[in-house]
């Protein structure tokens, strides 16, 4: 028995759902209910009865979940007293945040380093790409996210984490508004709201390289956080954003025969001695939250 199942275990117990308890946990449905399954088998007792609404304890699971609690924490005391013991600092991660990156996605690392090295604490430093391979290099972040292509700085390595598509942002007024989808030729012309190239130089320079010369490049450049308001000053112009970029106001149309991808990548000195960081690369390391999201 693992404390991961125990942990898996907890976090169905207290959502009474497995999907939901999933989401929490960063993992398939279908794989949370494998290890549900394998943890029963072991303690030789159906711990959950299941439901089409959701599943309900049973008095072994009652049980199970008090022990499980129990000893999820004294594991974590027991890591956190020795270390203190050995004279050693609180484990610590610095996480840079890209961004306009999707929300699970430091969510998930915050998850994963939970996991691999308990009671360690992720910090967060926001910033653009350029920004984190800067912080990276001067040391005041571990684990940075980036957009690619990239080009690493020396004794830097990476590890591709998630693909999200990338669509045309425009007013709900705009005359374009009303397509469902939109093409390159339907984009000629028009004013293009991008964010700056000294953001992210070679994804910057690849998107517009993507897009072609048909369209305009606007004189003014926005963070990913303020496109969406760019777009509502200037209504006959265009951005380019994620799904979940859209609102009432702004919609979002995907773009046929020519779909352009943002790449999320995490990035890491190979020479760093942090403890939750080398935890969370020792193998599979952080392959696992990708295919985590592929199972999802």
């Amino acid at each position: 028995m693992e404390l991961r199942q125990m942990r898996y275990f907890v976090g169905v117990a207290e959502e009474l759902h497995f999907g939901r308890a999933a989401e929490r946990l960063y993992i398939s449905t279908p794989t949370l209910s494998q290890q549900i399954k394998q943890l029963e088998r072991e303690v030789g007792a159906t711990l959950l009865i299941r439901h089409s609404r959701g599943v309900e304890l049973t008095p072994a699971g009652q049980v199970f979940l008090t022990r499980a609690r129990e000893t999820i924490q004294a594991a974590g005391l027991a890591l956190k007293d020795t270390r203190r013991a050995a004279g050693l600092d609180e484990p610590v991660l610095r996480l840079g945040l890209l961004n306009g990156i999707p929300g699970w996605l430091p969510a998930a690392l915050e998850q994963l380093a939970t996991e691999r090295f308990p009671n360690s604490t992720v910090t967060l430093e926001a910033g653009t790409t350029t920004d984190q391979v800067r912080m990276l290099t001067a040391g005041e972040i571990d684990l940075g996210l980036v957009r690619t292509p990239l080009t690493l700085p020396a004794a830097t390595t990476s590890e591709h984490l998630a693909d999200e598509e990338l669509g045309v942002l425009l007013a709900s007024t705009h005359p374009l508004a009303s397509r469902a989808e939109l093409t390159l030729d339907d984009l000629a012309g028009l004013e293009l709201i991008w964010i700056p190239r000294a953001a992210a130089p070679e994804f910057y320079d690849d998107a517009l390289r993507r897009l072609g010369d048909r369209i305009r490049l606007s004189d003014i450049s926005m963070s990913h956080s303020q496109l969406r308001s760019a777009l509502l000053v200037r209504r006959d112009a265009i951005s380019l954003g994620s799904r979940r970029a859209a609102t009432p106001d702004v919609g979002w149309r995907p773009l046929c025969g020519r779909p352009l991808v943002a790449r999320y990548a995490a990035i890491w000195r190979t020479d760093s001695r942090n403890p939750v960081l080398r935890a969370m690369t020792v193998s599979p390391g952080l392959t696992v939250v990708r295919q985590q999201v592929v199972e999802a």
